[in-house]
């Protein structure tokens, strides 16, 4: 099929995230869509679900678009909903719009005004589908909506954790930035620890294996998987010890009181991973550019995540 002329899609993604999280938010941005945003608006035409960014409100499809409210009015009066009932939300732009202050009133107005001039039969209480209107970058747009599920927050109940360990929307935000295409990609956490990142990958149909030397914590990994009705193959297998090759491992450096290892066993982790793996995402708390060097890395990207007075680095490297 010739598509040189199909038009491509606008999406457009609203974000949230906490100062501390800011750089984390904007690498997870760079992997997905090749660029960042600095308001809390990114449009795009790569197509992402929103619920696998812990960051991600919701995206919009855009199907219409107009300078003014009236004339985007007349663009959806063409629209045919059969088969299916609709309802339309106004979707908020923190703030930017003048009318928007206005409030709750002048929101209804505006989806009760767009909704008058859809052909079809609304359902505001449970609709098949749901579209969005929203005034963005000076113009109004309409499409379908999608809002983010916060699949990362059921994660924090799991069976098994420790004090140390990456809390669950980091770690969603680190699958991404390893793997934002998932489609023929096979990945490993070669110290997997208690599953966190395992869970995280799992969820979102990633082709994922853990593995760690430490036959203590397995089990907890396992049922932590098990739990959420996910299954993935976690060994025990020390990282020096793996044969099989990988296109991404994630590696979150061992550093608690439990796990306490020497610079040079951190590089030693790091050939290991350079040999199985093409791509490598490292988490550390300590500065290890050095180590990455002399591992044969190229450090390509990276961030900061802070919580309180800890801080730990996020470094993409091939």
């Amino acid at each position: 099929m010739d598509c040189k002329h199909e038009k491509l899609t606008t999406y457009i993604y609203t974000y949230a995230c906490y100062e501390d999280e800011r750089s984390l938010c904007a690498l997870e941005m760079r992997s997905l869509f090749g660029k960042e945003s600095q308001t809390n608006i990114l449009e795009s035409h790569v197509k992402i679900d929103p619920s696998r960014s812990p960051f991600i409100k919701e995206r919009l499809a855009v199907i219409y678009e107009g300078q003014s409210l009236q004339n985007l009015i007349e663009q959806v009066a063409a629209l045919q909903v059969t088969g299916e009932t609709f309802k339309v939300y106004y979707v908020k732009n923190g703030g930017h719009v003048k009318n928007e202050e206005k409030g709750i009133e002048y929101r209804r107005a505006i989806e009760k005004e767009i909704g008058l001039h859809i052909n079809g039969e609304a359902d505001i209480h449970n609709p098949k589908r749901v579209f969005g209107v929203m005034n963005v970058n000076g113009r109004w747009v309409f499409g379908d909506y999608l809002k983010s599920e916060s699949v990362w927050f059921r994660h924090q109940q799991k069976p098994h954790s420790y004090s140390t360990a990456l809390n669950t929307r980091v770690a969603r935000a680190i699958v991404n930035i390893a793997i934002p295409v998932p489609s023929g990609i096979k990945a490993i956490d070669p110290c997997c620890g208690i599953g966190t990142v395992l869970v995280e990958a799992l969820s979102m149909g990633i082709d994922i294996v853990g593995s760690d030397r430490n036959p203590l914590i397995l089990g907890g990994a396992r049922e932590n998987i098990a739990h959420f009705g996910l299954s993935g193959e976690v060994k025990l297998a020390d990282i020096r010890n793996i044969t099989n090759q990988y296109d991404v491992a994630i590696i979150d450096l061992p550093y608690n009181l439990c796990s306490v290892i020497s610079p040079e066993e951190q590089l030693e982790i790091l050939q290991c991973a350079r040999r199985i793996a093409k791509k490598v995402v490292v988490v550390t708390v300590e500065l290890i550019d050095e180590l990455l060097i002399n591992a044969g890395f190229y450090m390509i990207d990276r961030a900061v995540v802070k919580k309180g007075s800890f801080t730990r680095e996020v470094i993409v490297c091939k």
